[in-house]
């Protein structure tokens, strides 16, 4: 579903699955695969919106979780993409899906590994992403933000009236709290997490993590 020039949601389906998001422009960037049962339906929605899944250039993963992650190997074969990971994720890429399936009870997928590694920012063509390192959630967790569209992907690091659980495997509650405060000060219009519904327009996102702050974390 097209939610901005350029910016595409493809919605949780089931138990465990997470919101993919692809941003198109002179490179085309696709964001949580998710899991991989789902993604013959995921890349039934993108050709619904125009995308052929060979247009895909890039993958990229906020955490390691398999509900976000499981399917990018079989992305990589349909589409031909290559996958871009942050340096912590290739750190923990041995450990933490296994280490996150057991504790959920979800199998694990075919392994996949980083064909570049992310730096703190990625140029698409017009749109330039800022890689943000926000753990908590787990340690490898990150965002991508778009100042010029106001536009952040945040993973399981926020969602509306919530944040991602730090309680699995190498979470972390302080640097949960410490990662929401950075990004509740960016400009973000278009909050866009991993889970659930998205948050539009700048008094909204402000509210939520204002909510955040004073009834999640007590």
């Amino acid at each position: 579903m097209r939610i901005q020039e350029g910016v595409y949601w493809y919605k949780e389906k089931g138990l465990l699955d997470a919101n993919t998001y692809v941003i198109k422009d002179e490179i085309t960037l696709l964001i949580d695969p998710g899991r991989e049962n789902y993604l013959v339906q995921s890349l039934e929605e993108m050709r619904e919106d125009g995308i052929d899944p060979k247009e895909v250039d890039l993958i990229a993963v906020t955490h390691l979780h398999p509900d976000h992650c499981n399917a990018t190997a079989s992305l990589k074969e349909v589409s031909g993409a290559k996958v871009a990971l942050h340096p912590t994720q290739i750190e923990y890429l041995d450990i933490m899906p296994e280490e996150a399936s057991r504790f959920l009870g979800v199998g694990i997928a075919k392994e996949f590994e980083a064909d570049f590694v992310l730096e703190a920012s990625l140029n698409l063509g017009n749109i330039e992403l800022r890689i943000l390192h926000t753990p908590g959630h787990s340690p490898e967790s990150i965002c991508f933000y778009a100042s010029d569209k106001k536009i952040l992907i945040c993973g399981d690091m926020v969602f509306e009236k919530s944040v991602g659980r730090a309680d699995l495997p190498f979470g972390n509650e302080g640097e949960l709290k410490r990662s929401i405060n950075m990004v509740s000060a960016l400009n973000t219009e278009l909050l866009l997490p991993g889970h659930g519904a998205i948050l539009r327009g700048r008094g909204n996102v402000k509210r939520n993590y204002e909510f955040v702050k004073e009834f999640v974390f007590v």
